[in-house]
């Protein structure tokens, strides 16, 4: 096997799979509407603006890639690149792909309302309540996350902080040709274009330093401002730059694999069980999805399809390239990711290090993860490799290549960190929206746009200040799977029960991700979780706690599916008169 077969076949079967089974989709399962978009029905000017479809894929892919596609599959490598592989392209298609769709569209039709506000709708009320709890503590969770892992890599590259200032400027100035000069789209995408090369030109020529707890108070205020000014002032015109950056690391990385033909050095097939969680032999199935996470599917996406996405869009046709393409597109990052480490993973580790991988399969999954972390972890042995075969084959600067490669994952991350509390922010509102008649007064306060985005801005920045959230991220893998699961059993119910398509397309994957979800979540309890006990007890119990917890969830919702309000077809025909 060698780079160029895992290259080429990666882009067939998204093609492929795309013009197939993605409009069998829109075409037998979601239908097309003739009643306006939100975006166009609702317009406010703030958050339902309705933005071209390549500027709305921007900001959907930049805030759902994050470093997630990288990093899960360079870990999931210690089982081999094909186990690792096969998860992204199926995962992809027939899970990720049309949960993100699916997400987007039943949004769409239920007036850009979140996805845990459907399920209220055509599962349960309890399920919608509860679900946007569990979403508003993963929400503050990824800000604290993101907001400490930017703060560390501004404080160690000072020209990466800089060279984002300098793209805000450049996503103010494109948002300014499109919205209120009306300069044509071309146009206005090459001078963007041109800022943002200049952008990282003039990061590098200006780094700048600042302490940790500077970069904290600056993302404080920055999340609240981003997450409360209308979308297309920052949000569309930034993340579009952003999907700029993520074409060009890819056409880079694609065609240097592409034409590189270099062979696949490490093993297809390591062990069914690699020590990668908590040292602990872990199990390719059920534990999969806890490691490749969002190269294949996420929960927090169908947060962003029917967060932030679904008042942007400006036509219902638009939903499958942005929903369905968005996640294939992600899929091909992860997919460049894997043939990068497969074939030139060992060339970019010491030899004395290398050697450890090369005996036999058994001694590459017990050194792989120790081996990345010589050269800088995930991230590193990806950048490094990366570099190394574009540098091989295009004879481009390593040290510019590196540095491209480590910008997608500060940029995706940054874009994701005011994303997320713009989301938290809607998700504020709706779970205050019961005392709405009874309390208006509160609830106008509350759900003030600027109120909303700094309660959780203040918890999730004030986690990070003090590092608290470290003893709570082990678990966000699982919460944030266990999220996809939930989304999609509601996406099903709404194929079934508002669209009335049989719909089993969708709930078997739905199913088996709820299967496969809860039963890595009860070996995460049973063995990983324990061995945290000696270093950290307070840490263990209170992983305990939160993984039962989120189990107790997952059959409440089962619970839920299968045994639906009594009420619930009548109440579904009158939201007829109000939805779509």
């Amino acid at each position: 096997m060698n780079s160029t077969i895992l290259i080429v076949g990666g882009v067939l079967l998204y093609i492929i799979l795309y013009h197939t089974y993605g409009r069998y989709l829109r075409k037998k399962v979601v239908g097309e509407s003739d009643i306006e978009v939100p975006s166009k029905r609702l317009y406010d000017g703030i958050d339902f603006v309705p933005a071209n479809k390549y500027v709305l894929f921007g900001h959907h892919f930049a805030s759902i890639a994050g470093a997630a596609p990288i990093v899960g599959p360079a870990i999931a490598m210690a089982w081999g690149w094909l186990p690792a592989l096969l998860w992204v392209w199926l995962g992809n298609i027939f899970i990720g792909a049309v949960h993100d769709y699916l997400s987007l569209m039943s949004s769409v039709r239920y007036d850009g309302h979140s996805i845990q506000w459907i399920a209220g709708k055509v599962i349960k009320k309890r399920t919608g309540y509860i679900f946007s709890w569990f979403i508003f503590f993963v929400l503050i969770l990824v800000v604290a996350a993101f907001g400490s892992i930017l703060g560390k890599l501004y404080v160690k590259q000072p020209a990466v902080p800089s060279a984002y200032i300098f793209q805000i400027f450049a996503g103010l100035i494109l948002g300014y040709l499109l919205y209120k000069v009306k300069m044509d789209f071309r146009l206005a995408t090459i001078i963007g274009i041109g800022l943002l090369i200049l952008s990282i030109i003039l990061g590098d020529k200006f780094p700048l330093s600042a302490s940790y707890k500077t970069w904290m108070v600056v993302f404080f205020v920055y999340i609240i401002v981003a997450a409360s000014i209308p979308v297309h002032i920052l949000l569309q015109p930034r993340d579009y730059l952003n999907a700029w950056l993520l074409v060009g690391g890819l056409f880079i990385g694609g065609i240097s694999l592409l034409i590189a033909f270099s062979p696949v050095k490490i093993p297809a097939i390591t062990v069914y069980s690699a020590p990668i969680i908590a040292g602990k032999p872990t199990p390719f199935w059920p534990v999969i999805p806890l490691i490749v996470a969002c190269g294949s599917l996420s929960g927090f996406h169908a947060l962003v399809a029917s967060g932030t996405t679904s008042k942007q869009i400006s036509s219902e046709k638009d939903g499958l390239f942005i929903g369905y393409g968005g996640m294939l597109t992600e899929g091909f990052l992860s997919t460049i990711v894997i043939a990068a480490i497969g074939a030139y993973g060992l060339s970019v580790v010491s030899p004395e290090k290398a050697s450890l991988l090369t005996e036999n399969t058994v001694n590459f999954a017990q050194n792989y993860i120790s081996v990345a972390k010589s050269v800088g972890g995930p991230i590193g042995i990806f950048s490094k490799s990366y570099a190394a075969v574009a540098h091989a084959v295009l004879h481009l600067p390593k040290s510019f290549l590196i540095i491209l490669a480590s910008m997608w994952v500060a940029s995706f991350a940054m874009t994701t960190l005011d994303t997320t509390n713009r989301l938290a922010r809607y998700t504020f509102a709706e779970i205050f929206e019961p005392i709405k008649e009874k309390f208006p007064e509160v609830y106008n306060f509350l759900t003030n746009r600027w109120v909303a985005s700094t309660i959780p801005a203040a918890i999730g920045i004030g986690l990070a200040w003090s590092g608290a959230w470290t003893m709570l991220w082990p678990a966000f893998g699982g919460a944030n799977q266990m999220l996809a699961s939930i989304a999609l059993m509601t996406a099903a119910a709404w194929v079934i029960r508002v669209q009335k398509s049989k719909g089993i397309n969708v709930l078997i994957p739905a199913l088996f991700l709820w299967v496969t979800v809860s039963s890595a979540m009860i070996w995460f309890l049973f063995v990983a979780v324990p061995t945290f006990y000696d270093k950290d007890p307070v840490k263990a119990i209170i992983l305990a706690i939160m993984v039962a917890i989120m189990l107790a969830l997952n059959l409440l919702l089962i619970y839920d599916y299968f045994k639906p309000e009594k009420d619930l077809e009548a109440n579904l025909k009158a939201d007829k008169e109000n939805y779509v």
